[in-house]
């Protein structure tokens, strides 16, 4: 990457962050770029440089922010399966990356969630998109523990996929607002123990 196109990821990222924190706050519609530009430390024209709008903004932020923890997902399987480890290792390993995820970019998170449900928003088909390339990575690694006999064939892919996606970012949301005292290898003991199916006592 040449210096120039540095110097413009790097503004983006600051835009992104800028972003981000102010909409977590205020809301997509009370939040100006003026108030962007001024939290990213850039002159207003800088925002308009680099997007179009202010909904293009939040569109592209949405993928890099998806993009960052899909790309955390895929390393935690990679990384399982090169020392060796089973699929439903990799789950765990996962269950952890993003729990690391979302300690990091709890305000992105928090956003990220709060428009899965809503509608009608210019951006809405973009989320699908991302929502199901971060879906996709565990999908794969479940399809692949069914194949190995890790897992029952009975196992409902695309469901079980979006379970643990889900189940993971409410917990960390929860951990976040009101568990803080717990740590994360605290946090993510018991979401293995749901993964491993060992809330039972059986």
């Amino acid at each position: 990457m040449d210096t120039q196109s540095t110097r413009r990821q790097a503004t983006r990222t600051k835009l992104y962050e800028a972003a981000v924190t102010l909409i977590a706050e205020q809301g997509f519609s009370a939040t100006t770029v003026d108030e962007i530009a001024e939290r990213a430390g850039v002159a207003k024209g800088t925002v308009y440089y680099n997007f179009k709008s202010k909904t293009e903004l939040f569109e592209e932020l949405l993928r890099h922010g998806v993009g960052l923890l899909t790309a955390s997902l895929r390393d935690a399987a990679d990384e399982t399966a090169a020392r060796g480890g089973t699929r439903v290792e990799a789950l765990d390993a996962m269950i952890r990356a993003g729990l690391v995820f979302i300690d990091r970019y709890p305000a992105f998170t928090q956003l990220y969630v709060a428009e899965l449900w809503r509608t009608n928003r210019a951006w809405q088909s973009t989320l699908l998109v991302v929502r199901q390339e971060a879906v996709a990575v565990v999908e794969t690694v479940l399809r692949d523990a069914v194949a190995g006999g890790e897992l029952s064939e009975e196992v409902d892919i695309p469901l079980t996929a979006a379970a643990l996606v889900g189940m993971v970012l409410v917990a960390a949301l929860d951990w976040q607002a009101f568990q803080r005292e717990r740590s994360i290898d605290d946090v993510h003991s018991a979401l293995s123990l749901l993964l491993h199916g060992r809330v039972s006592g059986r």
